[in-house]
């Protein structure tokens, strides 16, 4: 580092809420020009710790020191005009707004001090955005493009500001392998420019290609501090979850031998299913008891797959059998009716609502069958929250503490129990464990082969190659939205998906002149 004193120190810093301490004495410090880890459980107290330093919370006690001057942020704007910038894990920039506006937002320059100059806007918008190997319109709405470019959008906004800290909340969530190396190139530049970032990130493999130093915080305290090279894989893990891993390692078995999951009732087909461009030739299956992964690249078609199956769009050729039997599906409500459950990729867009209680957010979908002539009872309500709240170990303060108050891993565990509590029969899940720790992502795993060993249909899509190998029957590719290989559990491994994914990479064109 450049300097021995460190850009950020934040000491013995409180914070409390309604019932719960959140953080008890937790402390951080940043070198200048140093990319540095924060990790621990869903819970643990991390995102408390970065709100608190930009302003969205305020301390209860403890101080915070930034470039050597004692600092109390009290709001995001101020911790922007300090020199902090923030990129969350769920974007939160304005969809309607094109992409230059959604860079300059809050600081757009003016020509003569009055009129909006959106040609230095746009210009100089493209022009960081190509440096980051970005070509996009950018006079285009936000809203226009997937999440994965909006993702990047938000990290060319954070740098256009020209801080001295960056801090990156779950930044490689929603971006391919292609993506991720170009926001590690980006990174490195920042960190040649005397930048600092503070890193949180749940997937290992990232930390230690990126991360010079790591917090671990455990349950709101700070449990250690040292160099990434210092630190094991194994004691990493340890340290976050305050226990040995053996109980954590999971051995895929769904209570359906081969035979029988092969004689068990099929659920859901789909037949050369097609909708615009996204979705060309997919076709799939899904049995009860079985775990069924969908794999591919970032706009394979695997999301609009769900969304076809869930009644979320309508297909424009295909076709859809329920237990045998074709089916049109033409709204969710429909899906719902027939035990068709699914959980959203975008949890906060698509899944919670975080105005309401966790008691509202997880019983939403039952509402109609707690109600009566129109009033919903109470008490079936409270008995079936208390129940779904033990069984999942969903970590809250109680039923009425609003959800956006929850970590991820908890948010995503009330989200699965208000599908739980319909008893689906098919359950999709788009990226179940995306941003979630390491503790909350084998516990909602352990859920899922428990819910498919008493019959449950699971059609799961995963980003995670290790989550598709130890956790799937059978994995289906897609390309381009067509289905282009399946590999049955026998064959199911690293290497072999690895294999299918990279050959799902390659034009049509390409696999029919290839030589065997």
């Amino acid at each position: 580092m450049p300097s021995s004193q460190p850009l950020l120190q934040m000491e013995r810093i409180v914070k409390r809420f309604p019932g719960v301490k959140a953080l008890a004495e937790a402390r951080l410090s940043v070198g200048r020009g140093e990319v540095h880890a924060l990790v621990g459980e869903n819970g643990a107290g991390k995102s408390t710790l970065i709100k608190i330093l930009t302003g969205v919370y305020q301390r209860d006690s403890g101080s915070i020191t930034l470039d050597g001057r004692p600092v109390a942020f009290l709001s995001p704007q101020q911790a922007q005009a300090g020199g902090v910038s923030t990129i969350y894990q769920e974007v939160n920039l304005v969809p309607l707004r094109s992409v230059a506006e959604n860079i300059f937002l809050g600081r757009e320059p003016r020509r003569y001090g009055i009129l909006l100059d959106r040609r230095r806007m746009q210009h100089e918008s493209a022009a960081l955005l190509a440096g980051m190997g970005l070509q996009i319109d950018v006079t285009l709405p936000l809203g226009a493009y997937p999440i994965a470019v909006q993702q990047m959008v938000a990290v060319a906004r954070a740098i256009s500001t020209r801080s001295q800290l960056v801090v990156m909340d779950e930044p490689t969530s929603s971006l391919d392998e292609r993506e991720v190396a170009r926001l590690f190139e980006v990174i490195r530049r920042l960190k040649a420019d005397g930048v600092s970032v503070i890193f949180v990130s749940h997937r290992f493999d990232e930390l230690y290609t990126i991360c010079d130093r790591v917090t671990i915080m455990r349950d709101g305290h700070t449990i250690d501090e040292r160099p990434m090279a210092q630190l094991s894989r194994l004691e990493l893990v340890s340290k976050m979850l305050g226990r040995e891993l053996g109980a954590l390692q999971r051995a895929h078995t769904t209570g359906f031998a081969a035979a029988e999951r092969d004689a068990a009732e099929l659920l859901v087909e789909g037949r050369s299913l097609r909708r615009g461009r996204a979705l060309r030739d997919v076709s799939l299956s899904v049995r009860a008891g079985e775990i069924v992964g969908l794999g591919g690249l970032l706009g394979s078609g695997r999301t609009e797959t769900a969304r076809v199956l869930f009644g979320a769009d309508k297909p424009e050729g295909g076709e859809l059998l329920l237990d045998g039997k074709p089916a049109r599906l033409r709204n969710p409500r429909a899906a719902v009716r027939v035990g068709i459950g699914f959980c959203s990729e975008d949890r906060k867009a698509e899944g919670i609502i975080p105005q309401l209680s966790v008691r509202e957010n997880l019983t939403l979908a039952a509402l109609p069958g707690l109600a009566r002539l129109g009033v919903v009872s109470r008490e079936r309500q409270q008995a079936l929250v208390d129940r779904f709240i033990k069984r999942l170990g969903i970590r809250t303060t109680g039923p009425e503490q609003q959800i956006r108050e929850l970590s991820g891993g908890n948010q995503q565990k009330v989200l699965l129990a208000r599908w739980l509590c319909l008893n689906p029969r098919l359950l999709i899940l788009d990226e179940p464990t995306r941003g979630i720790d390491v503790g909350a992502r084998a516990e909602i795993q352990r859920l899922i082969d428990e819910l498919a060993a008493a019959g449950l249909g699971v059609l799961m899509i995963s980003s995670e190659l290790e989550e598709l190998t130890e956790g799937c029957d059978r994995v289906v590719v897609l390309r381009d939205g067509r289905s282009v290989a399946e590999l049955p559990r026998a064959q199911l491994n690293e290497a072999a998906l690895v294999a299918a994914i990279a050959n799902a990479g390659r034009p049509p064109e390409e696999d029919a002149n290839a030589t065997p």
